[in-house]
């Protein structure tokens, strides 16, 4: 085997300290849905398929004439607007401008953090027990240790470094309520550990009220040892645009930015223009949230008619449901309908009895899931 083939010696002793790419998993159970008469419906990833928001476009075209290098710490209007819009719709007013930093997308902030925060050998990270793998492979990246656990008392004596936070939560849609938040503060700020909380799903809460750890309830009006971060992907449909921000304690925002500057992580100056203006408007959001509403009652009144128990998922963009099977025979039951789920062992032993059907496909595309579960 070549050293291309097989990534060479270096990405070889890199691959072997992460996990395996879930999604390489599904492409036999893919081929079988897509074999169906009427096309595979892709449930299995939240891809956003709606069109980005006419006011993104406009500002990207506008904003396209752009031949400098963007700043890292980015504009102070994309930043304000940040600010802006965490006062407006969480209830955030304890960060100031040197306590948010523009990012290329959340993902990418996740898998690096532990990294690019000097966490490593003999560092503990901690992440809820049904998780976006990428709080895993970002811990091991850095040659950390990923404990996953719901219970901070699990972790014994030890100190964690960086816990993680999600809610709503992917992929079960779980809210954790404020008094939950809370503690979890108390505890961190109590150890010294660095609390961060993954908050891309704010927007789309549907049985209760979003809370951020940033909130003065939560946080007591002080940022000290918490980060939030926020995604427009889901918001305003701008996954392509890898447009994400970071918010909190000033003190590890500025260890961040420092980072980044040497590594010249930042994000492109069109993005940043976007991100300002896209945050600046709700309009277009309650929209999005209408479309995610609908096609959420009906897939979750399909699946319950067709034996499956939906919990949870009172947030974010996924039914998590179960009907008392291994996972992996659900998928390849689904499949065979055409409609292509992602297996909850994915995301962690918890989940091996439950499937995570996403919501973001297209009227019609969800309309056929729901005439293929009724047959």
């Amino acid at each position: 085997m070549s050293a291309q083939d097989s990534g060479g010696a270096t990405g070889g002793r890199v691959s072997a300290r992460l996990p395996d790419f879930p999604w390489d998993h599904l492409t036999s159970v893919a081929a079988t849905a897509r074999a169906h008469p009427d096309g595979i419906v892709d449930l299995s990833v939240g891809t956003p398929v709606d069109p980005s928001p006419e006011v993104a476009q406009r500002t990207l075209a506008a904003a396209a004439d752009s031949p400098g290098y963007p700043v890292t710490i980015g504009l102070e209007a994309t930043r304000q607007a940040a600010l802006d819009w965490m006062r407006r719709r969480l209830g955030v007013v304890d960060v100031g401008l040197d306590g948010v930093l523009p990012v290329v997308g959340s993902k990418e902030l996740i898998g690096s953090l532990p990294l690019h925060l000097g966490i490593g050998a003999g560092d503990l990270v901690v992440h809820p027990a049904l998780a976006y793998p990428t709080y895993e492979v970002g811990a091991r990246l850095a040659g950390a240790e990923a404990f996953a656990t719901d219970a901070l008392t699990a972790v014994g004596p030890r100190t964690p470094a960086l816990v993680f936070v999600n809610s709503p939560a992917n992929p079960t849609g779980r809210m954790l309520p404020a008094d939950h938040l809370r503690k979890m503060v108390d505890w961190c700020r109590e150890r010294g550990s660095l609390l961060v909380s993954d908050e891309c799903y704010v927007e789309f809460a549907w049985d209760d009220e979003p809370v951020s750890v940033l909130h003065p309830d939560i946080c007591g009006g002080s940022t000290e040892g918490i980060l939030a971060i926020h995604s427009l992907s889901k918001r305003s449909n701008l996954a392509g645009y890898r447009c994400a921000f970071v918010a909190g304690d000033p003190v590890v925002v500025g260890e961040l930015l420092a980072v980044r500057k040497n590594l010249g992580l930042q994000m492109p100056g069109p993005q940043q223009r976007v991100m300002a203006a896209v945050l600046d408007d709700d309009d277009h959001v309650a929209e999005q949230r209408l479309r995610y509403a609908a096609r959420r009652a009906a897939l979750r009144a399909a699946l319950e008619s067709a034996g499956f128990r939906v919990d949870h998922s009172e947030g974010s963009l996924y039914l998590w449901a179960t009907r008392g099977e291994d996972c992996w025979a659900t998928v390849g039951s689904l499949a065979e309908r055409g409609i292509l789920v992602a297996p909850g062992a994915f995301y962690g032993p918890g989940g091996r009895e439950h499937v995570r059907v996403a919501f973001t496909a297209t009227d019609e595309r969800v309309a056929a899931a729901v005439q293929r579960l009724a047959g």
